[in-house]
């Protein structure tokens, strides 16, 4: 984990995309996805069923490693209102274990602004906690520090003549947007002007890498 500060409070970024608030004992993650292969499966899109066990897999380990009491999840949790429907026995085995063995709260997003299984677990909209907003997507309005998900950002570099893609936290001095942590979810360059326009100014691409945190400068 890499420790860093946003809005007057210290942080620790996990390389996989989560966000550890360590006076609350809080994990963040953004952007889950759950049950998206099952939701193109339904369409007539087959792809392998397994990212929902893929993404909470990852999501356990990161619990336990980081003794997390609380879980905030910022939206876009499932790819669809119906998707806590679909999980697979184990997948919903390990989620309910979550969300029972921790202070769980679901963030409503674009994909799941209604949840109506949402396997334990509170539902809000938007939350305000020690003195940071917790939302889905960026208000560029918004004046108090933000903490956010939607845009699933990645930054992409080209290094010894290869085109090479890292999912990344894009911040600014007010703005901190998760990158997606679901295992099926792609992601929209830093510098998409979407993105740009919904973070603002002298944002920054952050990679954390060991126990470094790498910036790139967005462009404007």
């Amino acid at each position: 984990m890499v420790p860093f500060s946003f809005g007057g409070r210290d942080f620790a970024a996990l390389p996989e995309g989560a966000l550890f608030w360590p006076a609350r004992q809080a994990l963040l993650v953004a952007d889950l996805h759950l049950e998206k292969a099952s939701w193109y499966a339904g369409g007539g899109q087959m792809l392998p069923p397994y990212d929902s066990l893929a993404t909470l897999t990852e999501l356990t380990e990161a619990v336990a490693r980081t003794a997390a009491r609380e879980v905030w999840c910022l939206g876009d949790s499932f790819h669809d209102a119906e998707g806590c429907d679909r999980l697979l026995p184990q997948a919903r085995a390990m989620l309910l274990a979550l969300t029972a063995a921790t202070r769980w709260t679901w963030i409503t997003g674009n994909h799941d602004p209604v949840l109506r299984d949402r396997c334990g677990g509170e539902v809000v909209e938007e939350a305000l906690v020690d003195g940071l907003v917790l939302r889905h997507e960026a208000d560029p309005a918004e004046t108090r520090p933000e903490l956010s998900g939607h845009f699933h950002p990645k930054l992409r570099l080209r290094v010894r003549g290869k085109m090479v893609a890292r999912r990344c936290f894009v911040g600014t001095a007010r703005k901190l947007i998760l990158p997606a942590f679901g295992a099926l979810t792609g992601g929209l360059d830093v510098n998409h002007p979407a993105l740009v326009q919904a973070v603002g100014r002298a944002a920054e691409a952050l990679v954390p890498v060991r126990d470094r945190m790498l910036r790139f400068p967005v462009a404007a």
